[in-house]
């Protein structure tokens, strides 16, 4: 593993989990007293278990690590001192040359299941495009990784915000149940968003159990899909108008330099791609996200709680598909951003340019691939 000092730029961080970090240092900490959060671990290696996570733009100099071109990797990164990131770490990345035996060296394994199991968690998150935690429960969670909903915490940050964004989504539940107008949000909406976005589903949202009738494991996992569907749609009200500028910015943007004509042809072709990618993405999601307001429409308006049941009940089948779109969106929207901040000049080489539309046309998936 090699020392790595990014980790003293994460020290500042507040929250556990964003779409760009998993803070498992972070987590374990905050969990110190949750014996669940010790019986069922994200990773089996208690070195692993107190990572940091993150999604990592490759550098020139990194590419070379791995036996296929990327533009993203996910970096594990050990602190040297868990109370004190500023003293940096070491690090590695997923799937990079002798990452198994890397991993089995710093994992300090007992257990081969142990190391085993580690390598398909580790695969699972390298697979995904964000480390939102909504996908990455889903994706653990389809391939039979149980971890502690403690794991997936939304960050403070984010409650903070989706607070107001929740509360007027409920409004209208609140307002029947109490026969009041929802114009205004009282205390009962409030207490009920607070519950909503709380990693726990209490007391607070047993009347609404009952009413639809889900036995509390059925309920714990509806809360949960219900909660990731709040999520996507104010994520997507967020960073809608930032997808729309990169997308114009990646449809304009040429690289500098001379550039043959078959590099030419590529990068035609890759911007189409991409803009199509996103334009199914974003379609499918807001289809998606259609059958969810259906559903609650049904509930709200037509007082049927039938409706609204059995779309919790299947929502994890959707639940993965919508945070694998909106996965793609935002990678995309926040990773331009980052390489192309407001302001800065959009100019880049063509070898640069090439790997950035690779890695957005992978993903899209291989349909996407397949149009090029």
């Amino acid at each position: 593993m090699a020392a790595d000092r990014t980790v003293r730029c994460l020290s500042a961080l507040t929250g556990a989990s964003s779409n760009r970090v998993l803070n498992l240092t972070a987590i374990g900490q905050a969990q110190i007293d949750n014996q669940r959060h010790r019986d069922k671990p994200l990773l089996s290696s208690r070195i692993l278990n107190s990572s940091i996570i993150l999604k990592h733009r490759l550098r020139a100099d990194e590419a070379d690590l791995f036996a296929l071109r990327r533009a993203i990797a996910t970096k594990i990164i050990i602190p040297f001192e868990k109370t004190d990131l500023r003293a940096g770490g070491r690090s590695m990345f997923v799937d990079q040359r002798g990452f198994e035996q890397m991993l089995k060296e710093i994992g300090n394994y007992k257990e081969a299941t142990d190391l085993k199991r580690d390598l398909v968690v580790l695969r699972l998150i390298d697979k995904i495009p964000s480390l939102d935690p909504f996908l990455l429960r889903e994706q653990l969670r389809s391939n039979a990784i149980d971890a502690d909903a403690s794991y997936f915490e939304i960050s403070c940050a984010d409650q903070q915000r989706m607070f107001d964004y929740t509360a007027v989504e409920i409004s209208r539940l609140t307002a029947l149940a109490s026969g009041k107008s929802a114009s205004k949000m009282d205390n009962s909406t409030s207490r009920m968003a607070s519950a909503l976005l709380s990693s726990e589903v209490n007391e607070k949202l047993e009347p609404l159990r009952a009413t639809l009738n889900l036995n509390p494991d059925e309920f714990c996992e509806g809360v949960f899909s219900w909660r990731g569907f709040i999520y996507y749609k104010w994520s997507l009200s967020q960073f809608w108008p930032n997808l729309i500028k990169c997308l114009r910015e990646v449809r304009a943007i040429t690289p500098t330099g001379a550039t043959d004509p078959a590099l030419k042809t590529f990068f035609a072709d890759s911007k189409n791609s991409i803009l199509r990618g996103a334009k199914g993405n974003s379609n499918k999601v807001r289809e998606i996200l259609g059958v969810y307001d259906n559903a609650y429409a049904s509930l709200i308006e037509r007082q049927d709680p039938k409706t609204f049941r059995d779309f919790l009940l299947s929502a994890p089948e959707l639940f993965l598909e919508i945070g694998e779109k909106m996965g793609s969106l935002t990678h995309i929207s926040s990773f331009w951003q980052y390489r192309f901040p407001t302001g800065s000049t959009k100019s880049t080489d063509a070898e640069e340019l090439a790997t950035i539309f690779e890695d957005f046309v992978r993903s899209f998936g291989q349909e996407a691939m397949a149009e090029q």
